[in-house]
């Protein structure tokens, strides 16, 4: 890796670790509000599908390894059991699709669908893994069922909805302002 995708893909890292405590004490359904769906969007936009799923494989393993850098201040290898550990993950895969995209399509109408494509990938494989935390190694809430977490997940969708646009409006236009050449296009 060059010196410039090394720099590049910690400072994603740390966007997110900022990210995940802008609200470190709202949460709904146990799940907290935070900024990370906009930064994983954003990597992937910026940095293209390789380098912006290896930021947010970054931050995973960074937090894994105990920095304080997930939702509510947490880190360590206990945040794996954690029911909201599968977000974290499909961050990975939210970064590699926007990403794909970006490097693939021009135009407006397919970076939308990458957005909420990435939602979906967000919420699918966030919400499968609570569904399976609660329901298999963390004590479930009374009356936990499959329903009522997809249905915790409906108060997040304006906000991830919100976010989406604001990033898919924002890659544009930070790639003019700081006159950002994304990286995927300087790979061979």
């Amino acid at each position: 890796m060059k010196a410039r995708e090394i720099v590049v893909c910690a400072l994603f890292a740390a966007l997110m670790g900022v990210g995940a405590n802008i609200a470190p004490l709202l949460t709904i359904g146990g799940v907290p509000v935070t900024l990370q769906l906009l930064f994983a969007i954003l990597a992937g936009g910026l940095l293209g599908s390789r380098l912006g799923a290896l930021s947010m494989f970054a931050y995973l393993f960074i937090g894994l390894a105990g920095a304080p850098i997930f939702a509510q201040f947490k880190g360590g290898l206990g945040s794996f059991i954690s029911p909201t550990f599968g977000y974290i993950i499909s961050f990975i895969f939210v970064a590699y699709i926007v990403g794909k995209f970006f490097e693939h399509k021009q135009k407006w109408f397919s970076y939308v669908g990458a957005g909420f494509l990435a939602i979906a990938v967000n919420y699918l494989i966030g919400t499968n893994y609570m569904y399976f935390a609660y329901m298999y190694w963390v004590e479930a809430p009374a009356g936990f069922s499959y329903l009522i977490a997809w249905s915790w997940m409906v108060a997040y969708l304006p906000l991830d909805i919100g976010v989406t646009i604001l990033s898919l409006v924002l890659i544009p236009r930070l790639q003019k302002a700081i006159k950002f050449q994304p990286l995927h296009k300087h790979l061979t």
